[in-house]
């Protein structure tokens, strides 16, 4: 599942973006991957680590929403369950 989230462009500044990435990795687990940065230029990656799907789910979701209230919008969403 990928969720690809942008601020809206102020002028005279970059739009802030965040990425999140929920994939199982090769033993199981589910892996949360948080890219956060500036369109063009450097970006930050953190992982967090699951052991279930919905322990891995909920963060995603949080972090969603915790995102949103911040003031980003969902430009690109793509999973079978893609959240809305």
């Amino acid at each position: 599942m990928r969720l690809l989230l942008q601020q809206r462009p102020v002028a005279g500044e970059i739009p802030k973006y965040v990425q999140l990435i929920l994939q199982q990795d090769m033993l199981g687990g589910w892996s949360l991957l948080r890219e956060t940065g500036q369109t063009g230029g450097k970006a930050s990656l953190k992982r967090e680590q699951f052991l279930d799907q919905g322990a891995a789910l909920a963060a995603f979701e949080k972090a969603r929403d915790a995102q949103i209230k911040r003031g980003f919008q969902v430009m690109f969403a793509q999973g079978a369950s893609a959240p809305q």
